[in-house]
Protein backbone atom coordinates (compact mmCIF):
# COMPACT_ATOMS: atom_id res chain seq x y z
CA UNK A 1 0.00 0.00 0.00
CA UNK A 2 3.03 2.43 1.08
CA UNK A 3 4.86 1.03 -2.45
CA UNK A 4 1.78 2.62 -4.93
CA UNK A 5 1.75 6.54 -2.88
CA UNK A 6 5.69 6.49 -3.55
CA UNK A 7 5.44 10.14 -4.40
CA UNK A 8 2.95 10.93 -1.73
CA UNK A 9 5.73 9.82 1.11
CA UNK A 10 7.88 11.70 -0.39
CA UNK A 11 6.04 14.99 -0.04
CA UNK A 12 4.90 13.78 3.36
CA UNK A 13 8.98 13.47 4.69
CA UNK A 14 10.58 16.09 2.81
CA UNK A 15 11.17 18.03 6.26
CA UNK A 16 10.80 14.76 8.58
CA UNK A 17 11.96 11.49 7.62
CA UNK A 18 13.34 8.45 9.76
CA UNK A 19 10.43 3.55 21.04
CA UNK A 20 10.65 1.93 26.87
CA UNK A 21 6.77 1.27 30.04
CA UNK A 22 4.39 2.67 32.20
CA UNK A 23 0.98 4.73 32.10
CA UNK A 24 -1.13 6.18 34.08
CA UNK A 25 -3.56 5.63 36.12
CA UNK A 26 -7.06 6.64 34.81
CA UNK A 27 -7.52 8.00 31.20
CA UNK A 28 -4.54 9.41 29.14
CA UNK A 29 -4.32 12.90 29.60
CA UNK A 30 -5.05 15.24 26.36
CA UNK A 31 -2.17 15.66 23.86
CA UNK A 32 -0.26 18.93 24.74
CA UNK A 33 3.50 20.09 24.00
CA UNK A 34 5.71 20.31 27.30
CA UNK A 35 7.54 23.87 27.14
CA UNK A 36 10.99 24.60 27.63
CA UNK A 37 12.81 27.90 28.47
CA UNK A 38 15.95 27.11 26.99
CA UNK A 39 16.17 26.79 23.30
CA UNK A 40 18.81 29.01 21.47
CA UNK A 41 17.12 29.28 18.50
CA UNK A 42 12.98 30.00 18.93
CA UNK A 43 11.61 28.94 15.51
CA UNK A 44 12.52 27.37 12.29
CA UNK A 45 11.52 26.74 8.73
CA UNK A 46 9.07 23.85 7.96
CA UNK A 47 6.88 23.24 5.11
CA UNK A 48 4.01 24.91 6.29
CA UNK A 49 6.34 27.83 7.33
CA UNK A 50 7.94 28.72 10.61
CA UNK A 51 7.39 26.94 13.61
CA UNK A 52 8.32 27.19 17.18
CA UNK A 53 10.84 24.75 18.60
CA UNK A 54 10.15 25.58 22.28
CA UNK A 55 6.45 24.19 21.90
CA UNK A 56 5.77 22.28 18.83
CA UNK A 57 2.43 20.42 18.47
CA UNK A 58 1.67 17.95 15.57
CA UNK A 59 -0.95 17.93 13.14
CA UNK A 60 -4.27 16.78 14.61
CA UNK A 61 -5.52 13.04 12.99
CA UNK A 62 -8.17 15.04 12.00
CA UNK A 63 -6.03 16.80 9.21
CA UNK A 64 -4.55 13.04 8.04
CA UNK A 65 -4.55 13.31 4.05
CA UNK A 66 -7.25 10.57 1.99
CA UNK A 67 -5.84 7.63 -0.43
CA UNK A 68 -3.29 5.15 0.48
CA UNK A 69 -0.69 7.22 2.50
CA UNK A 70 -3.54 8.28 4.88
CA UNK A 71 -4.58 4.68 5.26
CA UNK A 72 -1.31 4.05 6.56
CA UNK A 73 -1.08 6.59 8.98
CA UNK A 74 -4.44 5.34 10.55
CA UNK A 75 -2.99 2.39 10.78
CA UNK A 76 -0.15 3.02 12.32
CA UNK A 77 -2.20 4.97 14.94
CA UNK A 78 -4.12 2.07 15.71
CA UNK A 79 -0.87 0.08 16.37
CA UNK A 80 0.10 2.46 18.47
CA UNK A 81 -2.84 2.24 20.84
CA UNK A 82 -3.58 -1.27 20.20
CA UNK A 83 0.06 -2.59 19.91
CA UNK A 84 -0.97 -6.13 21.75
CA UNK A 85 -4.46 -6.46 20.44
CA UNK A 86 -3.67 -5.93 16.85
CA UNK A 87 -0.41 -8.11 16.32
CA UNK A 88 -0.26 -9.85 19.33
CA UNK A 89 2.00 -12.59 17.15
CA UNK A 90 4.69 -9.45 17.42
CA UNK A 91 4.06 -8.73 21.18
CA UNK A 92 4.82 -10.96 24.64
CA UNK A 93 2.81 -9.09 26.66
CA UNK A 94 -0.25 -6.84 26.72
CA UNK A 95 1.06 -4.04 26.73
CA UNK A 96 0.76 -1.47 24.03
CA UNK A 97 3.09 1.48 22.52
CA UNK A 98 0.87 4.01 24.69
CA UNK A 99 1.67 2.24 27.54
CA UNK A 100 4.28 4.01 28.06
CA UNK A 101 3.68 7.22 25.05
CA UNK A 102 0.31 8.45 26.14
CA UNK A 103 -1.82 9.31 23.60
CA UNK A 104 0.18 7.48 20.69
CA UNK A 105 2.99 9.82 21.41
CA UNK A 106 1.29 13.02 21.25
CA UNK A 107 1.05 13.71 24.66
CA UNK A 108 3.48 15.24 27.52
CA UNK A 109 4.06 11.74 29.34
CA UNK A 110 6.99 10.39 26.67
CA UNK A 111 6.41 12.37 23.20
CA UNK A 112 7.09 11.05 20.01
CA UNK A 113 6.47 14.05 18.26
CA UNK A 114 9.37 15.11 15.94
CA UNK A 115 11.22 11.35 16.52
CA UNK A 116 11.22 11.07 12.90
CA UNK A 117 13.88 14.13 12.27
CA UNK A 118 16.38 12.87 14.70
CA UNK A 119 16.71 9.52 13.16
CA UNK A 120 19.15 8.05 12.32
CA UNK A 121 21.40 8.41 15.13
CA UNK A 122 24.01 6.68 16.78
CA UNK A 123 22.51 5.07 20.30
CA UNK A 124 24.70 3.72 23.38
CA UNK A 125 23.41 0.80 24.06
CA UNK A 126 23.49 -0.58 20.63
CA UNK A 127 26.66 0.19 19.45
CA UNK A 128 25.99 1.46 16.42
CA UNK A 129 23.44 3.67 14.44
CA UNK A 130 19.71 3.37 14.26
CA UNK A 131 17.26 4.27 11.70
CA UNK A 132 13.96 4.50 13.05
CA UNK A 133 12.78 1.52 12.04
CA UNK A 134 15.62 0.13 14.17
CA UNK A 135 14.08 2.30 17.16
CA UNK A 136 11.02 0.87 16.68
CA UNK A 137 11.94 -3.00 16.55
CA UNK A 138 14.01 -2.28 19.74
CA UNK A 139 10.68 -1.40 21.55
CA UNK A 140 9.33 -4.55 20.34
CA UNK A 141 11.69 -6.49 21.52
CA UNK A 142 12.22 -5.23 25.32
CA UNK A 143 9.20 -2.89 26.24
CA UNK A 144 7.40 -5.31 24.25
CA UNK A 145 8.54 -8.25 24.67
CA UNK A 146 8.12 -9.62 21.60
CA UNK A 147 9.64 -9.90 18.27
CA UNK A 148 10.82 -7.29 15.55
CA UNK A 149 8.46 -6.46 12.69
CA UNK A 150 9.55 -7.34 9.52
CA UNK A 151 10.88 -4.13 8.22
CA UNK A 152 9.05 -4.22 4.64
CA UNK A 153 5.80 -4.70 6.09
CA UNK A 154 2.25 -2.49 6.48
CA UNK A 155 3.05 -2.71 10.02
CA UNK A 156 6.22 -1.00 10.16
CA UNK A 157 5.43 0.95 7.51
CA UNK A 158 2.07 2.19 9.06
CA UNK A 159 4.68 3.01 12.11
CA UNK A 160 6.85 4.82 9.98
CA UNK A 161 4.43 6.89 8.04
CA UNK A 162 2.07 7.66 11.60
CA UNK A 163 5.78 8.82 13.26
CA UNK A 164 6.38 10.97 10.30
CA UNK A 165 3.14 12.51 10.41
CA UNK A 166 3.39 13.70 14.04
CA UNK A 167 7.27 15.00 13.28
CA UNK A 168 5.58 16.97 10.46
CA UNK A 169 8.11 20.68 10.25
CA UNK A 170 10.33 19.22 12.37
CA UNK A 171 13.81 19.94 10.93
CA UNK A 172 15.77 17.15 9.93
CA UNK A 173 18.66 16.33 11.76
CA UNK A 174 17.87 18.58 14.45
CA UNK A 175 20.01 17.59 17.59
CA UNK A 176 17.33 17.98 20.29
CA UNK A 177 13.81 18.51 20.68
CA UNK A 178 13.32 21.25 22.95
CA UNK A 179 10.15 20.79 24.04
CA UNK A 180 10.64 17.33 25.09
CA UNK A 181 11.58 16.95 28.76
CA UNK A 182 13.01 13.83 29.56
CA UNK A 183 11.94 11.39 31.70
CA UNK A 184 15.41 10.42 33.86
CA UNK A 185 16.12 11.62 37.19
CA UNK A 186 19.81 12.16 37.14
CA UNK A 187 20.57 11.53 41.25
CA UNK A 188 18.43 8.93 42.22
CA UNK A 189 18.46 8.75 46.36
CA UNK A 190 18.92 5.49 48.39
CA UNK A 191 15.67 3.52 47.63
CA UNK A 192 13.54 2.22 50.33
CA UNK A 193 11.44 -0.62 48.65
CA UNK A 194 9.29 -0.92 52.17
CA UNK A 195 8.42 2.70 51.84
CA UNK A 196 7.82 2.24 47.84
CA UNK A 197 5.35 -0.56 48.75
CA UNK A 198 2.99 1.20 50.55
CA UNK A 199 3.08 4.39 48.44
CA UNK A 200 1.95 1.54 45.52
CA UNK A 201 -1.13 0.42 48.03
CA UNK A 202 -1.64 4.00 48.61
CA UNK A 203 -2.07 5.68 45.24
CA UNK A 204 -1.14 2.80 42.42
CA UNK A 205 -2.43 -0.27 42.88
CA UNK A 206 -5.96 0.70 41.85
CA UNK A 207 -4.97 1.08 38.19
CA UNK A 208 -2.17 -1.38 38.10
CA UNK A 209 -4.02 -3.75 40.60
CA UNK A 210 -2.57 -5.07 43.85
CA UNK A 211 -0.02 -7.47 42.13
CA UNK A 212 1.26 -5.29 39.40
CA UNK A 213 -0.93 -6.84 36.44
CA UNK A 214 -2.66 -4.09 36.07
CA UNK A 215 -6.06 -3.34 34.68
CA UNK A 216 -5.29 -2.44 30.98
CA UNK A 217 -2.59 -1.28 28.26
CA UNK A 218 -3.84 2.45 28.83
CA UNK A 219 -5.82 2.48 31.98
CA UNK A 220 -3.05 1.03 34.07
CA UNK A 221 -0.34 -1.19 32.22
CA UNK A 222 0.97 -4.34 34.22
CA UNK A 223 4.33 -3.12 35.91
CA UNK A 224 5.69 -6.73 36.59
CA UNK A 225 5.25 -9.99 35.61
CA UNK A 226 4.61 -12.42 32.03
CA UNK A 227 2.42 -9.13 30.66
CA UNK A 228 5.18 -6.17 31.91
CA UNK A 229 8.78 -5.08 29.92
CA UNK A 230 11.17 -7.23 30.22
CA UNK A 231 14.56 -6.45 32.21
CA UNK A 232 16.27 -5.30 28.83
CA UNK A 233 13.52 -2.05 28.15
CA UNK A 234 15.06 1.53 29.15
CA UNK A 235 12.24 1.23 31.84
CA UNK A 236 13.71 -1.58 33.74
CA UNK A 237 16.71 1.11 35.04
CA UNK A 238 15.62 2.95 38.59
CA UNK A 239 16.52 6.45 37.29
CA UNK A 240 14.05 6.06 34.01
CA UNK A 241 11.58 4.50 35.90
CA UNK A 242 11.71 6.88 38.70
CA UNK A 243 11.91 10.14 36.73
CA UNK A 244 8.76 8.75 34.60
CA UNK A 245 7.19 8.01 37.59
CA UNK A 246 7.27 11.83 39.45
CA UNK A 247 6.64 13.23 36.18
CA UNK A 248 3.34 11.39 34.92
CA UNK A 249 1.96 9.41 38.04
CA UNK A 250 -0.39 9.26 38.73
CA UNK A 251 -2.46 11.03 36.50
CA UNK A 252 -5.40 11.73 38.43
CA UNK A 253 -4.96 12.04 42.19
CA UNK A 254 -4.95 9.17 44.25
CA UNK A 255 -4.38 8.28 47.57
CA UNK A 256 -3.97 12.36 48.25
CA UNK A 257 -1.28 12.49 45.54
CA UNK A 258 -1.50 14.80 42.74
CA UNK A 259 0.38 14.41 39.43
CA UNK A 260 4.19 15.72 39.98
CA UNK A 261 4.00 16.06 43.69
CA UNK A 262 6.46 13.06 44.45
CA UNK A 263 9.71 13.62 45.93
CA UNK A 264 12.89 12.40 44.43
CA UNK A 265 12.62 9.78 47.31
CA UNK A 266 9.32 8.70 46.61
CA UNK A 267 9.53 8.19 42.91
CA UNK A 268 12.84 6.42 43.87
CA UNK A 269 10.59 4.07 46.43
CA UNK A 270 7.90 3.45 44.12
CA UNK A 271 10.63 2.67 41.32
CA UNK A 272 12.75 0.38 43.40
CA UNK A 273 9.77 -1.16 44.65
CA UNK A 274 8.02 -2.03 41.00
CA UNK A 275 11.87 -3.15 39.99
CA UNK A 276 11.62 -5.56 42.55
CA UNK A 277 9.43 -7.35 41.23
CA UNK A 278 10.14 -10.66 38.83
CA UNK A 279 10.14 -9.84 35.30
CA UNK A 280 10.87 -11.44 31.82
CA UNK A 281 14.44 -11.72 30.94
CA UNK A 282 16.08 -10.65 27.67
CA UNK A 283 18.25 -13.12 25.97
CA UNK A 284 20.59 -10.42 24.15
CA UNK A 285 21.10 -8.07 27.33
CA UNK A 286 24.60 -9.17 27.48
CA UNK A 287 25.80 -7.59 23.97
CA UNK A 288 24.41 -4.22 25.33
CA UNK A 289 27.15 -1.37 25.63
CA UNK A 290 29.07 -3.27 23.52
CA UNK A 291 31.95 0.03 23.64
CA UNK A 292 31.44 0.20 27.34
CA UNK A 293 30.35 3.14 29.00
CA UNK A 294 27.22 1.28 30.67
CA UNK A 295 25.28 3.40 32.54
CA UNK A 296 25.50 2.30 36.68
CA UNK A 297 21.83 1.26 37.14
CA UNK A 298 21.84 -1.46 34.38
CA UNK A 299 19.67 -4.05 36.74
CA UNK A 300 22.75 -6.80 34.39
CA UNK A 301 25.76 -7.56 33.51
CA UNK A 302 27.15 -6.52 29.79
CA UNK A 303 30.01 -8.53 28.08
CA UNK A 304 32.01 -5.18 27.12
CA UNK A 305 32.27 -5.21 31.08
CA UNK A 306 33.62 -8.56 31.80
CA UNK A 307 36.17 -7.62 29.45
CA UNK A 308 37.78 -4.97 31.68
CA UNK A 309 38.16 -7.03 34.68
Amino acid sequence: MIKKEKTGWKKLSMVVVAILVFAGCATQPTAQPTTVNEAKDKTASGATGAINLDSYTPPSMDKVPEGPLGESIKYGHKLMNETSTVIPEYTGNKLSCSSCHGNAGMDATSPLTGVTAVYPQYIPRSGKVLTIEDRINGCFQRSMNGKPLPYNSDEMRAMVAYLTYISTDVPVGIKERPWIEKNDMKSVPQPNVANGEALFQKSCMQCHAADGSGTGPSSGPALWGDNSFNIGAGMARISKAAGYIQRNMPLGEMGGIKQGSLTDQEAADLAAYILSKPRPDFSKKAQDWPAGGVPKDVPYEVDSSKKKQ
